[in-house]
């Protein structure tokens, strides 16, 4: 009978190490799901860290872009405004300055028409080709 007890007592611990065994690869599968599942759910949370990231650069990307897109059409604005106020200031020195290149002009102009009439009446006078009565208020030998 110790043949069949031993036989027995090996069939009770193959079961046990059956029954253990089985248990152990349960527990590997439980663990190897609770991994896959884990590990899925850190992909997700990586890949919507990276959506976030990529979305606020996106957004700083925009935003930054707007802020220099508006900071160059104020400068531009600038410019114009400036150059607007520097072709008025040339208007205004170039009015400035035909004014008075229109009087001076104008001062030599009467200044020579005098002189030309003066030296006019001098050759008249000389060659007795005065107005009689021009003459009359002068004193020439031919009046008298």
């Amino acid at each position: 009978m110790a043949s069949h007890e031993q036989s027995y007592r090996a069939g009770e611990a193959k079961g046990q190490a059956q029954e253990k065994t089985g248990q152990m690869f349960g527990n590997m599968k439980e663990k190897t799901e609770e991994g896959k599942e884990k590990a899925s759910e850190m992909g997700k949370n990586a890949e919507n860290r990276a959506h976030e990231k990529k979305n606020q650069t996106g957004s700083y990307v925009s935003e930054t872009a707007q802020s220099a897109k508006e900071k160059a059409g104020e400068a531009a604005e600038a410019i114009k405004e400036k150059a607007s106020e520097m072709s008025e200031k040339a208007k205004e020195i170039a009015q400035a300055g035909k004014e008075k290149t229109g009087g001076i002009l104008q001062k030599t102009g009467e200044q020579v028409k005098k002189m030309a009439q003066g030296a006019a009446d001098a050759v008249e006078h000389t060659f007795g080709m005065a107005d009689i009565d021009e003459n009359k208020d002068r004193d020439y030998p031919s009046n008298k």
